[in-house]
Parts: structure tokens; C-alpha cells; sequence
């Protein structure tokens, strides 16, 4: 994906590369490939007084997508004229390159950069960031919570206990059992970490709640909120994944994105189509659920008599906000209302 970016007036092409929490590796050459800064390496925390001194406006810089990538974006885009992140799957000569040196691997970063041919990512505002961050922690909230309850119930299973409905998080219960005092332990201690998951899982999900209801993500989660078997949590999910709406040209665009459109090898006498992604095969529902998401958001947002929901009848609600569903098989959609 290419994004709009003024390439006039570029005097310094310049690649940093990361590694991991420890330095940084630098280098520039101008549009003949000569190099104008030889390949250095900059420790991460001097990384903020070195942009200071040695970028400027006139200088296009690459990145590669890493841990810390938006970090170091963050530090170098005020400095110079525009940054490009590239794709680390995308720029995959680079790790598989028969010589790989560090002065290589900055050589062939910037070598992209003066083509114009990089594999480019979509940087997330802050706002995003600090959203997929959120939803990232509370998955691991409800990981580690199932971990401990999986943990409960092989206990169960190891003794042949009959555990009653919603037995599972009784203390009272499991201390009336006839187990080691070992596994007693164990157990007391699973289930305090249990309900101190609940209470931190609830404190997200209530900032989640307010979140769907603030400036930021208000509108759009209003929109998401009004379709079929969306909640606040799927809601600010898929924003977080996806963040404005508005910079997809088509709702076709927004499920290529997401990786759910079916990809397609046509050449000469072959035609062979694809299957989707490997992350959009795991759940058949959660593909529909997204593909309907996209073409019912943007059947909502491309009618020009929308209102707000207060503003409008029923009926009309039903129609705006209808999820559109589209087969798999027949690439036929249909209207359902909510």
C-alpha cells in the first residue's frame, strides 16, 4: 500500500535499522548512492539527541517494522521531510541475503527508499496505539484467566470430583475436599489471582466503556454498536485494528485489510483461487461477522440522508444499519436488520 507523501526536494536518503533495546544502526546516501553518512551505530537512549543534531528537513527516512518501531518514529518524523516504516515480511531479501552484514542490510533499506518500491505500513496515530495496546492487555487478561481455570478443572478431573454448577470459584468447596495440603494451596492461591484478574478485566473493560463514548471513538463505535452481535469490547476491537474508517476507498479495501478477501493466482491457463489468510481461517463466523461489519458500515455511511439515531424512525434505523453478509461461496450479499 502506497501513502500520499511529498518527495520533492529530498536530499538525504537515510535507513535505520533496530536491534532490539540496545542500539540502532544508521546510514544515509543521496539519490546517486553515494553514501553522504557512513553506517554508525546509536545507542536507543541517545537516540532523541541524535535526530536533534543530525537530521533535517530534506531528509527521507525508512524504518523497519520491529518491537519498538513506533518509538523511534515518534523521535525521527518532526526532524525530517517524511518517514517510511516498511514491512519486515515484505523486505524479507534483507534476512535472507546470502551476505548479510549490517552495512548490507542498510545499503538495501535505502536502496527501497531511493526506488520508491518499499513495502509500506500504515502508521497508527496514538490514539490507535494506545487502543490496540488496551485490547491487547485484556486479551491477556482472559488468557491468563482461562489458563487458571483450565488449571482448576484438570485438579478436578485428576481426582474424580463431581464439581457442581459454578462450583469452580468456590473456595468453601475445594477447602471441603479431601486434596494435599500442596494442592490446597495451589488452589487458594489460583483462585485469589483468579478474582484479581475479574476486578482488573472489569476496570478495562469499564475504561473500554468510556472509551466508546468519548470524542475519539464515540462516532465510529455508535455506528459498530447498531450492528448484529456487536458489543463495546468487539466494537473498540475492531477499531483498534482498523482505525478511521474514512481512509478505505471501498468496503472492498477494508476486508482486504483484514486479510478476510480470498486471493486469486491467474496467469496464462491457470486459475486457481485462494483461501484467505491464515489469522481470518481460524473462525468462519468471525470472518462473516467482519466482511459484514465492512460492507454494512459503509452502506450506512453512503447514504446521504443519514442522521443520528434520535433523528430517525425505526425503519430507517433498520435500513441505514442493516449488516450485510456476504457468502463465502456466491460472493452474494444480503441485508438483515439488527
Amino acid at each position: 500500500m502506497k501513502f500520499a507523501k511529498d518527495t520533492r526536494g529530498i536530499e538525504r536518503y537515510i535507513a535505520l535499522d533496530t536491534f532490539g533495546k540496545e542500539y540502532l544502526l544508521v546510514g544515509g546516501q543521496n539519490a546517486r548512492q553515494e553514501w553522504v553518512m557512513q553506517p554508525r551505530r546509536v545507542g536507543v537512549e541517545k537516540m532523541s539527541e541524535w535526530a536533534a543534531a543530525n537530521l533535517r528537513r530534506g531528509d527521507a527516512v525508512i524504518l523497519k517494522t520491529t518491537t519498538n518501531v513506533w518509538d523511534v518514529y515518534d523521535i525521527v518524523a518532526p526532524q525530517v521531510s517524511y518517514v517510511v516504516v516498511a514491512h519486515a515480511g515484505g523486505v524479507r531479501q534483507i534476512a535472507e541475503a546470502r551476505v548479510k552484514t549490517d552495512k548490507k542490510d542498510i545499503e538495501r533499506l535505502i536502496r527501497l527508499l531511493i526506488a520508491d518500491i518499499v513495502p509500506e505500513v500504515w502508521v497508527p496515530p496514538v490514539e490507535v496505539r494506545e487502543l490496540r495496546g488496551m485490547i491487547s492487555y485484556r486479551n491477556r487478561l482472559v488468557k491468563t484467566s482461562t489458563m487458571i481455570r483450565n488449571r482448576l478443572q484438570s485438579l478436578n478431573h485428576r481426582h474424580n470430583l463431581i464439581l457442581p454448577k459454578g462450583a469452580l470459584t468456590d473456595q468453601a468447596w475445594w477447602e471441603a475436599q479431601r486434596l494435599s495440603p500442596l494442592e490446597k494451596i495451589q488452589i487458594r492461591q489460583e483462585l485469589s489471582m483468579l478474582e484479581e484478574l475479574s476486578q482488573h478485566k472489569g476496570e478495562v473493560d469499564a475504561e473500554l466503556a468510556r472509551q466508546s463514548l468519548g470524542e475519539v471513538w464515540g462516532k465510529s463505535a455508535m455506528r459498530l454498536l447498531q450492528l448484529s452481535g456487536f458489543g463495546v469490547v468487539i466494537s473498540m476491537t475492531v477499531l483498534s485494528a482498523i482505525g478511521d474508517v474514512f481512509r478505505f476507498e471501498s468496503a472492498k479495501k477494508l476486508v482486504g485489510y483484514s486479510g478476510l478477501g480470498a486471493g486469486v493466482h491467474d496467469s496464462g491457463k491457470e486459475h486457481i483461487e485462494k483461501r484467505t489468510l491464515a489469522p481470518a481461517r481460524k473462525c468462519r463466523c468471525h470472518q462473516e461477522r467482519t466482511q459484514g461489519t465492512a460492507l454494512g458500515w459503509w452502506s450506512s455511511l453512503s447514504r446521504p440522508w443519514w442522521k443520528p439515531p434520535g433523528a430517525r424512525s425505526a425503519h430507517l434505523h433498520r435500513t441505514a444499519f442493516g449488516a450485510v453478509q456476504v457468502s463465502p461461496r456466491t460472493g452474494k450479499s444480503s441485508t438483515r436488520s439488527t
